[in-house]
């Protein structure tokens, strides 16, 4: 469907590995709204720690941080309040200016909670 090969220079991570990061962000294509198959079955991996949920582990939406970028409607433009997103359909349309900034604000949105919670803020 036009999506391009993986790149070899992204390293895999299994879910005994989660447990050592400070801070996860999962992004994948959606089908009929649902993740895909290989990926739920990766999480479904790691109920041995996302059950640690109930022991402090944390989910951070990107709310409404984004400001005006939030509601823009001059375009077309992915994302929501639970964070950075683009529609791509066949492939042919690639993210625009303001997606790709909501994602990297994303990014830094995470990392600055991530930093104080850890207390190296």
């Amino acid at each position: 469907m036009g999506a391009p090969s993986k790149s070899s220079d992204v390293p895999v991570i299994t879910p005994n590995e989660l447990v050592e990061a400070d801070g996860i962000i999962f992004g994948f294509p959606t089908r009929f709204g649902m993740m895909a198959a290989q990926l739920k079955a990766f999480i479904d991996s790691t109920r041995a720690i996302t059950q640690l949920t109930h022991h402090g582990m944390i989910f951070v939406p990107i709310g409404y941080t984004f400001g005006a970028g939030m509601f823009e409607m001059e375009q077309i433009k992915g994302g929501s309040p639970y964070g950075a997103g683009t529609y791509a359909g066949d492939g042919s349309r690639q993210p625009s200016e303001i997606e790709l900034a909501q994602a990297f604000h994303q990014g830094k949105h995470i990392a600055g909670i991530t930093k104080k919670l850890k207390g190296t803020a």
